[in-house]
């Protein structure tokens, strides 16, 4: 079947566009954290390829999707950026199944100045006015930046220097066009084919924050759905999804 899979732009507070008049009712939702952007797509189109399932894809960050599957937003299946979410989501009743971690994220210093050296020492300096993360808020990339400053007792000398993206997506968006001198964002970004050749980044140290354990989870929506959206969970934790997520910088839980 040929693959077909669609990455939504967020309108409102779940409104999907698409390119195309097929019905998406017919297909998954599927509701993705920002950091997931690229890596998901290629392991949407492998489980296309695989089972016949077409995937839509709504990709924003994890509180933002979480408030709206409370809401009501029709998501099939939620592949968030930490456990927090989808546990809540659990909790009231929202999904079939606890969630479990099929990745854990990396966190990286991004900056389009090729001829700076991305550095926390480098925050510090007055050539640097603005520094991009996502919303701790909203993101737990976010967190995990906050963090990191936190340790490096940075937190207080940069504070004014800090822009904030909704998401992960936003805030690469800012360290891109540089509308931030650089920023906080993940390693499957940098890493990913549209972005590696752009700029020059340095991998955080993994103990400067609390391990970003990313969770997925099968969501009640639509019954109709409900054997193919287990079908995409159980696709996660397969040897060709796992290999993919380490191929775009994540690790994998020991017991997958």
């Amino acid at each position: 079947m040929k693959y077909v899979v669609r990455i939504l732009i967020l309108i409102g507070l779940y409104g999907f566009t698409s390119c195309s008049s097929s019905n998406t009712e017919e297909k998954l939702n599927i509701a993705v954290a920002a950091n997931m952007q690229f890596t998901v797509k290629a392991i949407a189109k492998g489980f296309t390829a695989k089972t016949g399932i077409e995937c839509n894809l709504i990709i924003s960050s994890s509180g933002k999707l979480t408030a709206q599957v409370e809401a009501g937003a029709p998501y099939d299946v939620f592949v968030s950026a930490n456990m927090k979410y989808p546990k809540s989501l659990y909790k009231s009743g929202k999904t079939y199944d606890t969630p479990r971690i099929y990745a854990y994220g990396k966190l990286v210093l991004w900056t389009m100045d090729t001829l700076q050296s991305p550095s926390l020492a480098l925050l510090q300096e007055g050539k640097i006015a603005h520094i991009a993360m996502a919303n701790p808020k909203m993101a737990p990339y976010g967190i995990a930046a906050q963090e990191v400053l936190e340790k490096n007792g940075l937190d207080k000398i940069v504070e004014n220097k800090l822009v904030y993206g909704e998401s992960i997506l936003q805030t690469n968006q800012f360290i891109v066009t540089q509308a931030a001198n650089i920023g906080f964002t993940s390693l499957s970004t940098v890493i990913a084919t549209p972005m590696k050749e752009k700029g020059k980044w340095l991998q955080i140290p993994e103990n400067n924050h609390t391990p970003i354990a990313q969770g997925i989870v099968q969501l009640k929506n639509d019954k109709r759905k409900a054997a193919q959206s287990k079908q995409f969970v159980n696709f996660m934790f397969s040897s060709e999804a796992q290999n993919l997520l380490k191929a775009y910088g994540y690790g994998i839980p020991s017991n997958n």
